[in-house]
């Protein structure tokens, strides 16, 4: 009776089943950590591609081309590509476009504004990622979209 109560009350295979539980757990937030660490690097690195577009755009001897190419410059030199790699083989997005922009009511300026429009893909988290954002197409990217006004002066 002795030999049957204390084989019971073993604790032999809990530490297994503990860690069964909690790995995936575990594995889910930091794949979650990392996920979203880059989406925040391609979100900082697609908005100062957009400054840096503006930037250019509102000197007197460049051209919106100039700018166009700039932002191109910025988001190579971030790391990131011009083409993103899937079944559409996606374009980013770059306008550079001179527009009046209102001061005080009376009163308008000429200004540059620089859109950028960058598909983000999430590696893991997709399918998640889809759940929670409405309207958006099964396994279709994310667009971050950045726009710069930057004033002539």
């Amino acid at each position: 009776m002795r030999r049957r109560y204390s084989r019971a009350c073993r604790e032999d295979g809990a530490a297994l089943v503990e860690t069964a539980f909690v790995l995936p757990i575990l594995l889910l937030v930091s794949v979650g950590i990392f996920e979203f660490g880059r989406a925040y690097q391609t979100w900082q690195v697609v908005t100062n591609a957009a400054r840096e577009g503006a930037r250019v755009a509102i000197l007197p001897e460049y051209s919106d081309e100039s700018a166009i190419d700039r932002v191109k410059t910025y988001l190579k030199n971030g790391g990131l590509p011009e083409t993103i790699v899937d079944s559409e083989d996606t374009q980013v997005l770059i306008t550079a476009t001179t527009i009046p922009v209102n001061m005080d009511g009376t009163v308008t300026a000429s200004a540059a504004q620089v859109v950028v429009e960058y598909p983000f893909e999430f590696m893991v988290l997709q399918p998640v990622a889809q759940l929670v954002v409405n309207g958006s197409a099964a396994g279709a990217p994310f667009t971050m979209r950045m726009t710069t006004i930057m004033r002539n002066e």
